[in-house]
C-alpha cells in the first residue's frame, strides 16, 4: 500500500492484497506486490492508481457511508465507456466491474491508467494561445460528437428515460438538495418553485455525460488532442443543449467561485466566447441553431443543478464520508451558485 491520503481516512482504503486476488481471478494478471494509491481531488467517486509490476490502472469506487439514492453510480459509469469503446468519444478502456462488497469495501471498476495531461483552469496559464484555440476545438468536437451517437447503435437504449428530461432532472436534483439540505438557501427555494414552471418546450433524447468540463478529460501530453473523457457517473439519456450548457457554464462563472472563464479577455487568450462556441457545436451537430431564451434556461437550470451538487458534497463533508480533503470549501460555493441561478432567471424575466 502506497500514498498518504490512505491514512487520512481509514473507510477509503483498500486491502492490496484482497484487490491482488481479486485481478488474478478476474482479469488473469496480478504480478506482487500490487500498489494502490490515492489520486486526489474529486468529490465524488474515489479514485485509486494500481499498480501491478509495470501495468497500471485506476480503480474508481463508491465511497463509504450512507449515499444519495441514485448517487456514486460506477455501474453506469463502466456501462457507458463499454458502450462508446468503439465510437468517435475518447474513453480509457475498461476492463471490470465488481459489485461485490466484500472485495474492497464497495462496489468498483477497474479501467487502463491514461497518460496525459489533466488541466485545471479554463484560461490554460502557460499555453500559447493558437493552442488553446486548438483545444478549446477538440473540447467542441468531443461533446459534439458524443451527442452524434445514437443510443441504440452502441446498445444504450435502456441507459436511461426517453423525453422530459429537463422536468425529471429539476425534480431529481431538487430531492437531492432536499435530502443534503444544512442550511437554507432562500435562491434555491424560489428556483426549485420556478425551474418546473418555465421548461422549453423543445425535448430531444441523446447520450449526455453531465459533467463535461476540461478537468474531465486528459488530453495528449503534448498534443491538442483528448485521449479519454473521464467521470461518467451522472451520464445518462437526456437533452444534448442541456448538457452543453453545463460544459458553457464556465464562461458565465467567475474564475474564484467554480473554476470559471467570467471576466478574461478570451480574444487574448485565443479561447472562443461562448456564442462562438456554441455555433461551433451547432456546425458539428448539424444543428440550425439554439434558442436564446431556451439556451438561458438551460444555463440557469444547470447552475442550480451544480449547486445542488455542491451542496451534496457539503453534507457528505460534514457527515466525513466525501471523497476530497477540499469537500467543506467546495460545499460552500452552493449559496453563491443558487443565487447566480436566480440572477440569471431575473435576468430571463426582465
Amino acid at each position: 500500500m502506497s500514498g498518504s491520503e490512505e491514512a487520512a481516512d481509514p473507510r477509503q482504503s483498500i486491502d492490496a492484497l484482497r484487490l491482488a486476488g481479486w485481478l488474478a481471478a478476474t482479469i488473469g494478471v496480478a504480478e506482487l506486490p500490487v500498489q494502490v494509491t490515492r489520486f486526489k481531488g474529486g468529490q465524488s467517486n474515489p479514485t485509486y492508481l494500481v499498480t501491478s509490476g509495470k501495468r497500471r490502472y485506476v480503480l474508481r469506487r463508491k465511497p463509504p457511508g450512507t449515499l444519495l439514492p441514485s448517487a456514486h453510480a460506477v455501474d453506469r459509469e463502466y456501462r457507458v465507456m463499454a458502450a462508446l469503446a468503439q465510437t468517435d468519444v475518447p474513453v480509457a478502456r475498461v476492463h471490470a466491474l465488481c459489485e461485490d462488497a466484500t472485495v474492497i469495501g464497495t462496489a468498483f471498476y477497474l479501467m487502463d491508467f491514461v497518460e496525459g495531461r489533466v488541466l485545471w483552469d479554463p484560461s490554460l496559464p502557460g499555453i500559447d494561445a493558437a493552442e488553446r484555440a486548438r483545444m478549446y476545438d477538440e473540447l467542441n468536437r468531443v461533446i459534439a460528437a458524443l451527442h452524434c451517437v445514437d443510443p441504440r447503435a452502441v446498445g444504450l437504449a435502456d441507459f436511461g428515460k426517453h423525453g422530459d428530461y429537463i422536468a425529471r432532472q429539476v425534480a431529481r436534483w431538487s430531492r437531492q438538495y432536499q435530502a443534503s439540505q444544512t442550511e437554507t438557501i432562500e435562491a434555491m427555494e424560489r428556483l426549485i418553485a420556478w425551474l418546473p414552471e418555465h421548461i422549453p418546450p423543445d425535448d430531444e433524447t441523446r447520450i449526455v455525460h453531465g459533467d463535461y468540463r476540461l478537468d474531465n478529460v486528459i488530453f495528449h501530453p503534448n498534443e491538442p488532442r483528448i485521449l479519454a473523457v473521464l467521470d461518467w457517473e451522472l451520464s445518462t439519456l437526456g437533452h444534448p443543449l442541456a448538457d452543453l450548457a453545463y460544459h458553457c457554464m464556465a464562461w458565465r462563472i467567475e474564475p474564484g467561485l467554480f473554476r470559471g472563464l467570467a471576466g478574461h479577455d478570451l480574444p487574448a487568450l485565443g479561447i472562443p466566447t461562448e456564442a462562438e462556441y456554441v455555433a461551433a457545436y451547432c456546425r458539428r451537430t448539424a444543428r440550425a441553431g439554439v434558442p436564446g431564451r431556451d439556451w438561458e434556461y438551460y444555463i440557469a437550470y444547470n447552475l442550480f443543478r451544480i449547486a445542488a451538487i455542491m451542496q451534496g458534497i457539503m453534507a457528505r463533508a460534514l457527515q466525513g464520508t466525501a471523497a476530497s480533503a477540499e469537500a467543506l470549501e467546495m460545499g460552500r460555493r452552493a449559496r453563491p451558485l443558487a443565487d447566480l441561478a436566480w440572477q440569471q432567471v431575473e435576468r430571463m424575466q426582465t
